[in-house]
């Protein structure tokens, strides 16, 4: 009950969060407002969140479980992973759409941030479920053999997970134009993904020649 209550009063923070940040902007939101908006106190927000920032990662991470749920859907039979892709990244894109443009590049620079301080503290490990939005993706499809064996699948969705967020604040700015988000960024996860099997083929020892 306790546990529920906590996760409750966490999300309603996250929440409130939220909601001032896409009306009064983050660099204008105080912690205070936050607290008043949820009905809590700034202790309470503390010891949930050591910085307001930290509360900004945290909503980001909620703001991809539809992406989360396309993945495990779309992986529950046969897939392409090109479609799946394609599929994650337009289940961000309806997230993103209804998040203020300044909010969007916001986070994705908490997102490195966040990153930085997980390997100076050495929770890297525990980090990367949360930070790389397609690794349980890749790791899928390497099982599945849709990817090689041979591919580093955490490079990848390191690197897969760059292109996102560049993809992002490039869209968040505007410099997209007409060209779509999901379009534009599927185009370079895939041709990102076509490059490391290459490499990794070339790289791969010849099982023949044993």
């Amino acid at each position: 009950m306790a546990q529920s209550r906590s996760r409750e009063t966490k999300r309603a923070l996250l929440q409130a969060a939220t909601a001032l940040w896409r009306t009064k902007g983050f660099a204008d939101t105080t912690v205070a407002d936050i607290c008043q908006a949820a009905g809590v106190s700034k202790a309470l927000f503390y010891f949930y969140f050591p910085r307001k920032e930290d509360a900004l990662f945290e909503a980001g991470v909620l703001s991809t479980a539809e992406a989360r749920h396309t993945v495990r859907e779309a992986t529950a039979g046969p897939y392409d992973l090109a479609t799946v892709i394609h599929d994650v990244l337009a289940a961000l894109e309806r997230a993103m759409r209804r998040t203020p443009p300044e909010l969007l590049v916001e986070a994705t620079l908490e997102g490195h941030r966040a990153e930085h301080r997980a390997l100076a503290e050495g929770r890297a490990e525990e980090h990367r479920a949360s930070r790389y939005l397609f690794l349980d993706l890749f790791e899928r499809a390497q099982a599945d053999a849709e990817l090689p064996s041979h591919i580093d699948v955490l490079g990848l969705a390191r690197t897969a997970q760059t292109l996102l967020e560049a993809g992002t604040r490039h869209w968040a700015a505007g410099e997209y134009g007409d060209r779509s988000f999901t379009e534009t960024v599927t185009r370079d996860i895939t041709a990102l993904i076509i490059g490391h099997s290459r490499l990794a083929a070339d790289a791969a020892p010849d099982a023949t020649s044993a």
